[in-house]
């Protein structure tokens, strides 16, 4: 009889030490959590790898405090690539997309923070090239990253524009995109410009390449949360506009304001 006792005990204890993991990690009831933070890691100024191995910018700096103020454990999480990002945050396998991600077009697909950054799409292309504005597109090879909020743009307000490329080619990341310009694989990207002012000031490029002053759509750039998941939010962005009215923000702007970030951000 004793034996029986036993042996129910221990299948009581299994089940549970096998609850215990996931209660441990609810991020709706623990206050000592992890936030898994997904980012593009091919999106300098915003989220990148450094010459020290480290992932850095100022979407993973802003998160980073936020976790620092709320006692979590930041995990910033790369995206396996860009065009399946949603999948992601859909699974569970990270929390929030903060990774320069495009409000405009996508209102209805995630649960957004506030708006914190003013960007545009702009065309980048070599500095002898004689595309100098939109129309100059006309007949040429075009490039952009796969899931792209400009892609929106060219099949809607923009299709005309899109319609007189010779092509229009999905690429992975920025990198890509650059090496393909370089080698004249293709005679433009489009891109977001304080990214393409990164790459022309860390790279050494502004002899190289140059940006077209027409941009082709201007956007703004917000955190997103799973939809329905208002209270992450909600904790998130209280704890980012504390950020805002100390300063705290605005300091770690500063430090890539080279890239055109002091002046993208928007203020509360």
């Amino acid at each position: 009889m004793k034996s029986k006792y036993i042996a129910l005990s221990l299948i009581c204890l299994i089940s549970l030490l096998m609850i215990a993991p996931i209660t441990a990690v609810d991020m709706n009831t623990d206050n000592d959590h992890k936030l898994v933070v997904g980012f593009d890691s091919e999106f300098p100024p915003f989220g990148y790898m450094d010459s020290n191995g480290d992932y850095v910018g100022f979407d993973l700096e802003l998160a980073k405090e936020v976790c620092k103020r709320n006692n979590w454990t930041f995990v910033p999480q790369p995206l396996s690539s860009w065009a399946t990002k949603n999948m992601e945050l859909e699974s569970g396998q990270i929390d929030c997309i903060w990774s320069e991600l495009t409000i405009n077009g996508r209102e209805n697909e995630y649960t957004w923070s506030k708006p914190y950054f003013n960007s545009t799409q702009v065309v980048l292309v070599k500095s002898d090239s004689q595309i100098n504005k939109l129309e100059d597109l006309k007949g040429k090879k075009v490039e952009v990253q796969e899931g792209n909020s400009v892609l929106n743009v060219l099949d809607n307000d923009k299709k005309s524009l899109k319609d007189s490329f010779e092509s229009l080619t999905l690429i992975k990341d920025y990198n890509t995109g650059l090496l393909d310009l370089s080698s004249e694989i293709c005679d433009a990207i489009i891109i977001d410009i304080p990214s393409a002012k990164y790459h022309l000031k860390e790279k050494n490029m502004n002899q190289n390449y140059k940006i077209i002053d027409e941009p082709i759509v201007s956007e703004q750039y917000g955190i997103g949360f799973k939809k329905g998941n208002d209270q992450l939010k909600n904790q998130v962005q209280q704890t980012l506009d504390e950020m805002y009215k100390d300063g705290t923000v605005e300091k770690i702007a500063q430090k890539y304001g080279d890239y055109g970030i002091k002046e993208g951000l928007i203020t509360y």
